[in-house]
């Protein structure tokens, strides 16, 4: 069973295990053994470090600005970051097969008759991910990045004085930078885990054989889509949270469902529990646990870590130009994304509590901005202007975006919310998917929309029409005129709306339409 992480020899070579065609058509794109780093410019415009989604989006937009300017990109490990290597897609292409698995097991309630037993070939699996992986690395690659005009340095990058950074024995001048160095798995506290050995999601993609017996540690998002499809693929799963309910951050409504559809799946939760300790034996490895004040233990085979984040900002130097920091939290930033020395930003996972490609994405548009066209500070963007959704992609996925409505209440916002259950919307109910809903919160007595949440196998799909609802001020009443095409699943949104504008149906209003029905 391969379990190794990356590794990242002296010469600044790397490997992923497998080191099949694959992942060294991976390599070739993200991290090219023979890569030759560039002699510096006398000056860059702009040096981003870290060339994860939000240092490629800064890089690229600026470079690809036509203006000419001089701009270098600095990448330690492997281009593409976490979310081409050991986050996103991966962890999707791995989803999709389990998905497949479920499909086939619920089979027999289409008029199909499944296979008497479905077999995982879970090397395949594996494979398959590998596969699309390296087939999508391109759009990330060195070579790319270079034809687009980038100086690329692949190398640890340091700050070594103001406008200067150092890399392999090179200085490279800047006028502006931006640290984007991401986050990584946090480390496990619990005695004798570092022993006995644990995966995290930057490691189990390099798995190709099953774990028969699996534990899983945190059931925030990572923890909970990891169980699940690892479940689905045939491990025997135990998935402990110190919480009373996984998903605890999300709407309750919607961890309910998504924690009832666990339970039939046949994953054990260990719930409101605390880890002990853990020892390797000759059957597995033991975790030893507290429940209500009684110690209880299980063994497995494996043990996957995912809970918590924790910011890359090792080796960077910061204290030599002035940038605060925190070992948990990350770079400090203000608004604009600006760090405490004004000439260096900051974005992504090394400074913002929104851990999303997406978020990344946009928070390097809003860097560009402020660090290249914004004069004297005049006409700068700022991130808590921005409206972010994000989703969680067990099945049913839970999709979310703007307010919960306790935060709507901290702040004072009268609330009303509207409840569409799938079992009410036909296309839901001809997929066989009637279990999830979408719930929209506005602001009591309009039809502002404040938040919404949507629980559906693709609800990640829906929930952009209500984001960009929110983003343009589009309230109920206008989205109930948007015609949705029938029958489908986002007609569950039209319902929402349509719902909305039947409470504007009061006494007063009927009898006005009594007087106008007798005048036409």
């Amino acid at each position: 069973m391969s379990q190794s992480t990356f590794t990242t020899p002296s010469d600044h070579g790397v490997t992923v295990p497998p080191m099949d065609e694959y992942n060294q058509t991976l390599l070739h794109h993200v991290h090219p053994p023979d890569w030759v780093n560039p002699s510096p410019q006398p000056l860059y415009d702009l040096v981003v470090i870290g060339a994860g989604t939000a240092g490629l989006v800064v890089a690229a937009g600026a470079a690809g600005l036509g203006l000419g300017l001089k701009v270098a990109l600095i990448e330690r490990h492997l281009m593409g970051g976490d979310c081409l290597n050991v986050g996103c897609v991966p962890s999707k292409c791995v989803i999709r097969s389990s998905r497949v698995v479920a499909e086939m097991r619920e089979a027999a309630a289409f008029g199909i008759k499944p296979p008497d037993q479905i077999e995982v070939d879970f090397p395949a699996v594996m494979a398959r991910m590998r596969r699309l992986r390296a087939g999508i690395s391109h759009h990330d690659s060195a070579a790319r990045f270079q034809n687009l005009g980038i100086d690329v340095f692949l190398g640890q990058g340091a700050f070594t004085g103001e406008g200067t950074i150092a890399i392999n024995g090179q200085t490279l001048r800047y006028k502006k930078a931006v640290i984007a160095t991401g986050a990584r798995a946090a480390r496990l506290s619990t005695p004798g885990i570092e022993a006995a050995g644990y995966l995290t999601n930057e490691t189990v993609f390099s798995l190709t054989d099953r774990p028969q017996r699996l534990a899983v540690i945190g059931g925030g998002p990572i923890g909970c889509e990891l169980a699940q499809s690892f479940r689905r693929l045939g491990c025997e799963v135990v998935l402990f949270h110190r919480g009373s309910h996984i998903l605890n951050k999300e709407d309750a409504d919607a961890a309910e469902m998504v924690q009832k559809q666990f339970v039939q799946e046949g994953i054990q939760l260990v719930l409101d529990c605390q880890l002990q300790r853990v020892e390797k034996t000759a059957a597995g490895k033991v975790i030893f646990y507290t429940c209500n004040g009684q110690e209880q233990s299980v063994t497995v085979d494996e043990i996957l870590a995912g809970a918590g984040r924790a910011p890359n900002v090792e080796g960077l130097n910061l204290e030599a130009v002035g940038v605060v920091y925190d070992q948990k939290r990350g770079v400090v930033v203000n608004d604009f994304l600006q760090t405490t020395n004004p000439k260096i930003y900051a974005a992504g996972d090394i400074c913002m509590n929104w851990k999303f490609t997406h978020a990344a994405d946009a928070a390097a548009r809003i860097v560009i901005k402020n660090a290249l066209f914004a004069p004297f500070g005049l006409g700068r963007s700022k991130l808590s202007s921005l409206v972010m959704p994000w989703v969680t992609y067990t099945d049913p996925e839970i999709a979310h975006v703007g307010l919960y409505e306790h935060e709507a209440r901290q702040q004072g916002i009268g609330v009303s919310t509207i409840h569409i259950p799938f079992n009410t919307v036909d296309r839901a109910i001809a997929d066989g998917e009637e279990e999830g809903f979408v719930k929209i919160l506005h602001e009591k007595g309009k039809d502002k929309i404040l938040g919404a949440t949507i629980v559906a196998r693709h609800a990640g799909e829906m929930i952009s029409e209500v984001t960009t609802a929110i983003v343009h001020d589009i309230g109920l009443s206008k989205l109930s005129s948007v015609i949705h095409p029938y029958p489908t699943q986002a007609e569950g949104i039209k319902k929402a709306a349509d719902a909305y504008r039947r409470t504007l149906l009061t006494d007063r209003t009927k009898t006005l339409l009594g007087v106008l029905t007798k005048l036409s």
